[in-house]
C-alpha cells in the first residue's frame, strides 16, 4: 500500500513538473567534431564533421532570451568533444557573467593540468567525464589506445579540485558487466564520489554491434549490482534516468523514473535546432535559434515531450505500467516511432 501510495504521489508530481515545465538545465551541442570514433556513440560524431562549430555569440543570444533562469539552471557543454574547441572559456566567462552556471562532457582526452587550470578559471562549476571499464574494454569502446590512461590522468585533476562538482559515468556492456565491482573498487582508489551507469540502445554505431547491448540476464544483473552497491554506500551509485526499471525503481536511483527531456531539458544542437537531450531523434526538433525565439519556443511548443500520449502504441498501448513508464526515455523512439526500441521493465519481468 505504502509503494502504491508514494506511485501516485509520484505521478501528481510529474504532472506539476510537466506543467510548469521550468528550464533547468540546457545542453548546447557546441560541436559535431570529435577526437574518437566510439562504437557506441549515438550522435556519430567523427573527426570531420559536415557541421561548422557554432558560434559562441549565437548561442549566447538564445540564452538571452530565457527571462528569468531558474535558480539553479545550467548550461552544459556536449557535443561531438567540447575541448576540441579552444573557446569553451569565452562561453563559461559570458555565462558566469550573466550569474549562470554552466559544465561540461568530455571523454577527458585533451583535460590536461592547463586545461583543467584555465576551465576552472573561467567558472566550470561540474564536470562529467567516461570511463568505461579496466584498461582493455574501456580503450576497446573507445577506439583509441591511450584513452584509458587520458582519462585516469583526467580523474585526478578533477578529484584534485575540492569545489568541483564531478562524476564518472559509464556504458555497461557486454565487455566490462563483469568489471564492474574492479571499475567501483579502482574509482573509490581515486576519490571519485559518484558514479552513474548506463546502457545503450541500438541508435547511432551502436546499430552496428550487439556486442554492446546487455541480454535480460545480464541487464538484472546490473540492476542487482547498483542495488546492492547503494546499500553498501561506499560511493554515490546509481542507474541513468534512461528508462523504467520496474521493480528496481526504488532501490537503482534516488527517485522513481522521470524522463526530464522536454520538461526540464533542452538543447540547442549543432545546427541551431531547438530539442531536448542531444541523443532524442532529431524529428523532434521544435524550432531553430536562427529563425525563432528560444525561450517562446520552450514555453509555448515541446507538446510531444509534455503530452506522451502519441507514443501509447505497439507495446506500450496495454502496457500496465505505461503511467509510470510513458513510453521509457524519450531517445528510445527513433526511426518509424511505432514501437519503443527499449523496454527495460520487458527485460527484467521476461526472465
Amino acid at each position: 500500500m505504502i509503494s502504491f501510495l508514494k506511485k501516485l504521489a509520484f505521478r501528481k508530481f510529474k504532472e506539476s513538473e510537466t506543467r510548469l515545465h521550468e528550464l533547468n538545465y540546457l545542453f548546447w551541442e557546441c560541436t559535431a567534431r570529435c577526437n574518437f570514433n566510439c562504437l557506441h556513440c549515438g550522435s556519430d560524431c567523427s573527426k570531420d564533421s559536415s557541421f561548422c562549430d557554432m558560434q559562441v555569440e549565437d548561442f549566447l543570444k538564445a540564452v538571452d532570451t530565457i527571462e528569468t533562469p531558474a535558480k539553479n539552471f545550467t548550461v552544459i557543454f556536449t557535443g561531438g568533444e567540447p575541448l576540441i574547441r579552444k573557446d569553451i572559456e569565452l562561453c563559461g566567462r559570458e555565462l558566469r557573467r550573466r550569474g549562470l552556471k554552466w559544465s561540461i562532457v568530455s571523454n577527458g582526452y585533451l583535460y590536461d593540468q592547463k586545461r583543467h587550470v584555465s576551465l576552472l578559471n573561467a567558472g566550470m562549476g561540474a564536470l562529467t567525464l567516461s570511463l568505461d571499464g579496466l584498461e582493455e574494454s574501456h580503450n576497446w569502446l573507445r577506439n583509441n589506445n591511450e584513452s584509458f590512461s587520458r582519462v585516469m590522468a583526467a580523474i585526478a585533476l578533477a578529484t584534485s579540485s575540492t569545489r568541483l562538482n564531478f562524476d564518472i559515468v559509464t556504458c555497461v556492456n557486454q565487455k566490462n558487466i563483469r568489471e564492474l565491482v574492479q571499475i567501483k573498487n579502482l574509482l573509490i582508489s581515486k576519490k571519485v564520489k559518484a558514479w552513474r551507469l548506463f546502457t545503450i540502445v541500438p541508435i547511432g554505431r551502436a546499430v552496428n554491434h550487439s556486442d554492446l547491448l546487455l541480454s535480460n540476464n545480464q541487464f538484472v544483473e546490473l540492476m542487482e549490482f547498483i542495488a546492492e552497491q547503494r546499500k553498501r554506500k561506499e560511493i554515490d551509485i546509481k542507474f541513468s534516468c534512461e528508462g523504467y526499471v520496474g521493480k528496481y525503481e526504488p532501490l537503482v536511483r534516488d527517485s522513481y523514473f522521470f524522463c526530464r527531456a522536454g520538461i526540464n531539458i533542452g538543447s540547442v544542437l549543432i545546427d541551431g535546432s531547438i530539442s531536448a537531450c542531444p541523443n532524442i531523434d532529431r524529428s523532434f526538433s521544435q524550432g531553430n535559434i536562427y529563425n525563432d525565439n528560444f525561450f517562446e519556443v520552450w514555453q509555448k511548443k515541446f507538446h510531444p515531450f509534455r503530452n506522451r500520449e502519441w507514443n501509447r502504441i505497439g507495446q506500450c498501448k496495454t502496457c500496465e505500467n505505461y503511467k509510470d513508464c510513458q513510453g521509457n526515455g524519450f531517445h528510445n523512439w527513433h526511426g518509424d516511432k511505432k514501437n519503443v526500441l527499449v523496454c527495460h521493465n520487458q527485460k527484467i519481468t521476461t526472465l
